[in-house]
């Protein structure tokens, strides 16, 4: 009985694994999101659209922010003054300070190109507006 047993436990051994795979990839062609029509798609995209987005990092915040402001005609070097006001207020952006100037920088030469973007040039975080200014000019 044993030997029966053991042979059983074997085929077992065998087929089992070949059917779990088999029945898994037939399951998962039959769900409703393996459909592949443009509608269904769009339907299941357009369902989570209430899902708040993930909280951005304060620096982000602040670095697209004067961004915006440069971008709609503010002058670097308000948006530079704006930058030291926002470090001062909280000094936890110290760390980032630098990077957001430098961003600043590059975002000026993009509004008034290289030569009038570094006459906005100040010591906010050292010289990293001015390092951002020489990077796109």
């Amino acid at each position: 009985m044993t030997h029966t047993a053991r042979r059983i436990g074997r085929s077992l051994a065998l087929v089992l694994p070949v059917v779990l795979v088999l029945s898994g990839t037939l399951a998962v062609t039959m769900v409703p999101w393996a459909d592949n029509s443009s509608s269904r798609i769009l339907t299941a995209s357009a369902e989570d659209v209430s899902v708040p987005a993930k909280p951005r990092a304060p620096q982000d915040l602040l670095r697209d922010k004067l961004i915006s402001e440069l971008q709609q005609g503010e002058m670097p070097g308000d948006v530079l003054t704006h930058l030291q006001q926002e470090v001062d207020k909280r000094p936890s952006l110290a760390g980032h300070c630098a990077g957001i100037a430098r961003a600043l920088g590059r975002a000026a030469v993009e509004a008034y190109g290289p030569t009038k973007a570094q006459s906005f040039a100040r010591p906010v975080c050292d010289t990293a507006y001015a390092s951002g200014v020489a990077s796109m000019g």
